[in-house]
């Protein structure tokens, strides 16, 4: 065994960033993927003299490192994956490698959803008030190749539990917890604790100078907060009460207490719209306060930021119809979360590769605020099934061009067509931002 060999399985963004940040440290690196590499990566493993290969895994070669980094895609039960076990290989994630070098305070999000939002809204605070911050994880750049080309005083991470699954000494300074809903249950045998404790290991090595911001109103939450032994101070977020120090809503006001001291800021004033994003607001406040940033500078930054593409994006208004690409919405909860902001009658379009959802805790509000449902995805089975006796128009489509003009016939001008897929986007499209992208482009044809 070569004791300064790193293999690194997956050559995608968190891959390559972890073959950059090893090559730097002196490692003799080997990349595998069994799936072809992208062109750009490919290139940037040339460039650096990285020894990679592709549409395999070659077990001798694989086996002689004494560490292995696992892109958070790569599911557990890979034959690959239990021959490294077998060895006694260590196997970490990206940004758990990472971590080994930088001294930067990590505010780190995780969350069924909302992750990606929160994510970039507390960069937005932070980066306004002119702190020296990187944002990484599963929004931008790898940790890894942040790491690798900067030196930030700050990383505002976005961390998904694939990538938690493989931490064990990296440690959040500021932990954020949004919500835990039932999603990619497949990884954890359908078991929904499994998924659960694997979304609370945000917290894990955190210590009493630490601090983990949470929703006080999300039952999972509550549940598993006492089955995990946090050192860390704690400061809740919620809707529903006042509270001594985290924040809450009163009446049409946000109060954020951190250290006895209080912002108020008015709810109409926040540039994200719908009670899902007055969570994600707060919690970016919270975070905000704990680092001192001045008053003013967060409620500047909490009502002129602006959202990213494919989560709830407005598109245009034709015939009077409003479009609306909600693509990043891959799970159930996402979508309940966009339904309930819509203002206007609802044509749904849902569908793509499922997850294992279900879909019965959509029911009533799909009664309340869908008149149509298009389905797009091969395999719409699971769809006609739950909503055949709630909506009375669903149509079946399998491409996104049929989806825009299916749901364009179905509407009248006062109606808003959301997609809102609720599933993965491989059975018909690259990723979630292609099938988003392609909805965009079909309805900007219309």
């Amino acid at each position: 065994m070569n004791h300064k060999r790193i293999t690194i399985l997956g050559a995608g963004e968190s891959g390559v960033g972890a073959a950059l940040l090893a090559k730097q440290n002196g490692y003799d690196v080997f990349v595998s993927d069994s799936n072809n590499i992208k062109p750009n990566y490919k290139k940037v493993l040339l460039s650096n003299e990285i020894s990679w290969e592709e549409n395999k895994h070659s077990e001798n070669k694989i086996l002689e490192a004494v560490e292995v980094i696992k892109s958070p895609g790569i599911a557990n039960n890979i034959a690959i994956i239990n021959k490294i076990k077998q060895q006694k290989i260590n196997i970490i994630s990206e940004i758990e490698f990472a971590s080994r070098y930088t001294k930067a305070k990590k505010i780190c999000i995780t969350g069924s959803n909302g992750k990606t939002t929160t994510s970039l809204l507390t960069y937005h605070i932070l980066k306004s008030a002119g702190l020296n911050v990187g944002l990484a994880g599963n929004v931008g750049k790898s940790f890894a190749w942040q790491v690798n080309d900067n030196n930030f005083d700050y990383y505002v991470l976005e961390i998904s539990s694939f990538q938690l699954d493989d931490m064990y000494d990296f440690k959040a300074e500021i932990a954020i917890l949004l919500n835990i809903t039932p999603d990619h249950l497949d990884r954890y045998d359908h078991d929904f604790n499994n998924y659960a404790q694997s979304k609370f290991r945000i917290t894990r090595n955190q210590t009493k100078n630490d601090f983990f911001i949470y929703n006080y109103d999300d039952k999972t939450i509550a549940n598993q907060l006492d089955k995990n032994n946090i050192s860390s101070k704690k400061y809740p977020f919620t809707l529903n009460k006042q509270i001594m120090e985290g924040a809450w809503q009163n009446e049409n006001e946000l109060i954020f207490a951190v250290n006895k001291d209080e912002l108020e800021m008015p709810l109409g004033s926040l540039s994200l719209k719908g009670k899902h994003n007055i969570y994600n607001s707060m919690a970016a406040g919270i975070a905000s306060r704990i680092l001192d940033i001045r008053k003013d500078r967060i409620k500047d930054s909490l009502s002129n930021f602006v959202n990213i593409k494919h989560r709830l994006e407005y598109v245009a208004t034709i015939r009077g119809i409003e479009f609306i690409n909600d693509s990043k919405a891959t799970n159930v909860n996402s979508v309940w979360y966009a339904i309930e902001c819509m203002q206007k009658p609802i044509v749904w379009i849902v569908g793509g590769q499922d997850k294992g959802n279900e879909y019965s805790e959509l029911k009533d509000i799909v009664k309340q605020k869908v008149k149509a449902i298009v389905c797009m995805g091969k395999d719409n089975s699971k769809i006609l099934n739950a909503f055949s006796n709630v909506i009375s128009t669903i149509i079946e489509t399998n491409s996104a061009h049929d989806a825009v003009h299916e749901a364009y016939k179905l509407s009248k001008n006062g109606d808003v067509v959301l997609l809102s897929p609720a599933c993965a986007s491989f059975d018909l499209f690259e990723n979630y931002e292609d099938r988003g992208q392609q909805f965009k482009n079909f309805v900007n044809e219309l």
